[in-house]
């Protein structure tokens, strides 16, 4: 009798460990949903002007710096939206599908629609955002600087801990960027973007509004680069910035590194 009431009493105890665990197991597994479900999203910035100054030349975002760097987040797992100054249809400069990252994302339905009906600085809530990429193009040098919605999005996903990062032109987007502190964002931080060299060798240097290398050094970053063309990226306290169109994939990298780090934390 006292052996099948010890028998009874371990049997008792294994089940109620077995459910324990299981319960265990459950709730790590619901945390671990909860992670993944509560991922903020990334907002993409592309210009709405669609010409070079008096030259009449056709512009708008370069496609190679938004896909380039929209492939690594993408695979990542993160969803993106996309605005502009204006709302509605971005104009496109550099459409080249032979490129095969442009050619993925331009068979995506779902981004395809969202790059062709861009958001308005209205529709977004900043706080839905852990980062702020502004695209390149020529476009952006005659819409993004002094579009304050868009300077007001920036800093409250900054100030939240959240990523702000550009390429090529896009940094255009940064030069009025302001902090609660009444800085600019830029200030005594490392900073890369299009060049005067580079804007030299395309012979727009008398047709853009402004140098933003020379504007980017005047808000007090300090500017670093690279020779014509070359790959450059910097990340300094959350803000994130590449040269030229080669390095977009490389910011795209170095916001997936940046968000892992502030995952991890």
């Amino acid at each position: 009798m006292k052996r099948e009431i010890l028998a009874l009493s371990i049997l008792t105890l294994l089940f109620f460990q077995n459910c324990s665990n299981k319960t265990v197991d459950k709730s790590s597994q619901n945390q671990s949903t909860k992670k993944m479900t509560t991922k903020k999203k990334i907002l993409f910035v592309v210009t709405i002007h669609d010409k070079k100054g008096a030259t009449g030349e056709p512009t708008g975002y370069y496609l190679a710096e938004v896909t380039h760097a929209w492939e690594a987040l993408h695979k990542a797992g993160y969803e993106m939206d996309f605005v502009s100054p204006k709302g509605g249809k971005a104009p496109i400069d550099g459409f080249n599908l032979t490129d095969s990252t442009n050619k993925t994302f331009w068979e995506n339905e779902t981004y395809h629609q969202k790059v062709e009906n861009t958001l308005k600085p209205e529709n977004i809530n900043p706080t839905d955002y852990g980062v702020i990429y502004y695209a390149g193009g020529h476009g952006t040098m005659w819409d993004f600087a002094d579009n304050t919605a868009l300077a007001s999005i920036a800093s409250t996903i900054y100030e939240n801990g959240g990523i702000v990062s550009g390429v090529c032109h896009g940094p255009s987007g940064f030069v009025n960027i302001k902090l609660k502190n009444g800085e600019y964002l830029v200030k005594d931080k490392k900073i890369n973007a299009f060049t005067n060299e580079e804007e030299i060798a395309v012979k727009l240097e008398n047709v853009v509004p402004f140098s933003l290398e020379n504007k980017l050094i005047e808000r007090g970053a300090k500017f670093e680069k690279s020779g014509l063309w070359q790959s450059h990226v910097v990340t300094d306290q959350r803000v994130i910035s590449g040269q030229n169109p080669a390095s977009a994939k490389a910011v795209g990298e170095a916001i997936l590194t940046e968000l892992n780090k502030n995952n991890s934390k």
